[in-house]
């Protein structure tokens, strides 16, 4: 007889409430993970500061305190914006040739310069739980007209990725 599966319950935080990220005993090395929490890092963070708090090879997952209007950013390749609480507008231009990022091997969002010129494409309304998707050489803007919120953001790791793992990271 096998022994009983530990009952796991899924707990969704916010902004407002969440629960410090923790290590629980495992069978495994510690170090071979790094700990943290999006809404711990947004509650520490400056508006539209993009903190990394998940790393595999270029590839980063990014967390946002979404508050007020973020500036307008682009990037040489698709992101996608997951909003983990709050309600965010994400506004989208699609930007004219001179003011897309040149170098299709430029990782990571850079701030656009002055207001985005080009054709609107329209904005979207995303509450918790819904994602949208940034689409390259487009340019994008946050909109919290309420509350602050938290946005975890899937893209590479680019010059405007901070890295604060001595801050965020519980290693043991």
């Amino acid at each position: 007889m096998s022994a009983p599966t530990p009952a796991y319950q899924t707990r969704f935080g916010s902004l407002k409430n969440y629960e410090k990220g923790r290590v629980e005993p495992i069978s495994d090395n510690v170090r071979h993970y790094a700990f943290s929490n999006c809404f711990e890092i947004a509650s520490k963070s400056r508006p539209y500061e993009k903190v990394v708090f998940g790393q595999n090879q270029i590839y980063v997952l990014e967390a946002l305190r979404a508050e007020g209007a973020s500036p307008w950013f682009t990037c040489a390749h698709d992101e996608f914006a997951l909003v983990m609480d709050g309600e965010v507008e994400v506004h989208l231009v699609q930007l004219d040739a001179a003011q897309q990022v040149g170098d299709a091997e430029k990782n990571g969002a850079v701030q656009v310069e002055g207001e985005p010129r080009g054709k609107k494409m329209g904005w979207m309304k995303l509450g918790r739980g819904h994602q949208g998707l940034l689409p390259k050489n487009s340019a994008y803007q946050f909109r919290v007209k309420g509350e602050p919120g938290v946005i975890v953001l899937q893209t590479c790791k680019g010059d405007l990725s901070v890295e604060k793992w001595a801050e965020i990271c519980q290693l043991q």
